[in-house]
């Protein structure tokens, strides 16, 4: 029997993956984050004064490459700091730890798209809740004027969500970045006093290549 390619819309299932993956030997497990401020849409954008800029979103990107050689193994890195040229929500901060005078230095997405869309290729990602990653890169290639903002430059097709993926091993639990690396006993314990995007994409890279080849050894308590 053959699956349908099922994106996370759709609700990944383990054995759709499997299918999904015949044929592909590299995937980047990619995270953000972000100012903590809501990504307008193109009805937002429209009602802004003409001239404003849209603010930005991303502070942070990281990438951690999975290359198949017989069973999936970590490749190269990439991350970088993003400058919004916008306020960062205070509440965000505790999250991930950047302040606004970490960021007075780093470069604009524009100055590091071309290097970031180098290092994806055309690459299947990786990403926990997916959806997120999706907006994010879509907002900033659009604010880019690369893309109208009633087009598309990242498809839901191009993702495998391993918050999906986790519902289908785990049904009825959590489906949070911690409470599915603390089921596969995957250490976290450096993401105790705040996220990071290269930490994040690295720790879904880890869940990832675990549900893929079937190491559930499911524990029964978490983390704090």
């Amino acid at each position: 029997m053959h699956h349908r390619d099922r994106t996370w819309r759709d609700g990944l299932t383990l054995d759709a993956l499997a299918a999904r993956l015949d044929g592909v030997g590299r995937l980047v497990a990619i995270d953000m984050e972000t100012t903590g401020n809501p990504t307008p849409g193109a009805a937002d954008v429209a009602r802004m004064p003409k001239g404003l800029r849209p603010p930005g979103v991303v502070i942070e990107i990281g990438c951690v490459e999975l290359l198949r050689d017989g069973g999936w193994t970590k490749g190269r890195t990439w991350e970088t700091r993003v400058r919004p040229d916008a306020p960062i929500n205070p509440r965000s901060i505790p999250v991930h730890g950047i302040r606004p005078g970490d960021l007075t230095k780093a470069p604009r997405f524009a100055e590091i798209a071309e290097d970031l869309l180098a290092f994806l290729g055309d690459a299947p990602l990786v990403a926990h809740a997916a959806e997120n990653e999706m907006a994010f890169l879509n907002y900033e290639f659009r604010r880019m004027r690369l893309l109208g903002w009633d087009q598309t430059m990242f498809h839901e097709d191009r993702f495998i969500c391993t918050k999906e993926l986790s519902h289908d091993a785990f049904p009825g639990q959590s489906g949070s970045l911690d409470a599915l690396v603390d089921r596969l006993w995957i250490d976290r314990s450096d993401r105790f006093a705040k996220h990071g995007a290269l930490l994040d994409a690295d720790l879904t890279a880890d869940a990832f290549v675990k549900l893929a080849v079937g190491d559930l050894d499911e524990r029964t308590l978490s983390l704090p």
